[in-house]
């Protein structure tokens, strides 16, 4: 089973250029990772700063998997105006389900049947950071404020748990999120030696990520894309270790400022 994670920053070519042909870029890259399972983080459902698309169903289309699913974190334009989820709203969106509201978030998308989706609520960091983004050519140093998290969670007919997240940029609060979902996989009644957690957890330290019960199957660092220097994107096991899985590395190709974190899982 080979599981791929991978923050998409709602594929944006990397550097960016209006005369590339993201979505082209994109879709060969999903055809070359040729993933069972992707977990993919910085989505966005029909915005229009990426076209107007539902990027995690255009992702299945690609793949040619039925099985796909979008979790928001929040509800609009995450760098324009938006709002918090709210109850009412629809908080899984799947190819069985309604069109949901325009949003961003995280999402998965699977080649193998998936008997339920699930999701846990993360509240966001109360507070935010300065962060440096660059502006026409020059690094500017700007506030940035939280938004609210989620973890969604597939169960796959072949008995694994897989689950998906993208963690607050916040320090600490990252971690006690990451405590949240270790705690919520172990009661989605699945087998523990088959629960997989994977994302950007924004963590560039693994033994803080791994914990004491949690094993990190993969090494190497994943940010950003075009000249790595951290990790902070894993993929987790309580039962699997590194030496069981075989990490495939992927090289920058053009999209995104994360690289994709992928491993072959032997399943029988």
């Amino acid at each position: 089973m080979r599981v791929t994670s991978w923050n998409l920053l709602h594929g944006m070519a990397i550097p960016p250029d209006p005369s590339v042909d993201a979505a082209a870029l994109l879709e060969a890259e999903l055809l070359n990772l040729q993933s069972d399972v992707i977990g993919v983080q910085e989505v966005d459902y029909f915005l229009e700063r990426s076209g107007n698309h539902n990027q995690v169903g255009n992702i299945a289309t690609v793949m040619g998997a039925t099985d796909w699913a979008f979790a928001p974190s929040l509800f609009g334009n995450p760098d324009e105006k938006w709002r918090k989820p709210a109850k009412n709203d629809l908080m899984i969106v799947t190819n069985k389900s309604q069109e949901g509201e325009a949003g961003y978030g995280i999402g998965m998308v699977s080649l193998l049947p998936v008997k339920s989706w699930h999701r846990l609520d993360l509240k966001g960091a109360p507070i935010g950071v300065f962060m440096m983004f660059p502006v026409d050519g020059k690094l500017k140093r700007f506030y940035v404020r939280d938004h609210p998290r989620s973890a969604i969670a597939a169960r796959l007919e072949n008995g694994w748990l897989v689950i998906n997240t993208h963690l607050s940029f916040v320090p600490f609060f990252n971690f006690k999120q990451l405590l949240q979902i270790k705690r919520w996989a172990n009661t989605l009644n699945v087998d523990p030696k088959k629960i997989i957690v994977m994302g950007d957890m924004n963590i560039p330290f693994t033994k803080i990520v791994k914990g004491l019960k949690w094993n990190s199957l993969t090494t190497g660092k994943t940010f950003p894309s075009w000249q790595p220097k951290v990790q902070i994107d894993f993929i987790l096991s309580q039962n699997l270790t590194a030496k069981d899985v075989r990490h495939i590395p992927y090289s920058h190709a053009g999209m995104s400022d994360h690289l994709p974190l992928q491993i072959e899982i032997p399943t029988e």
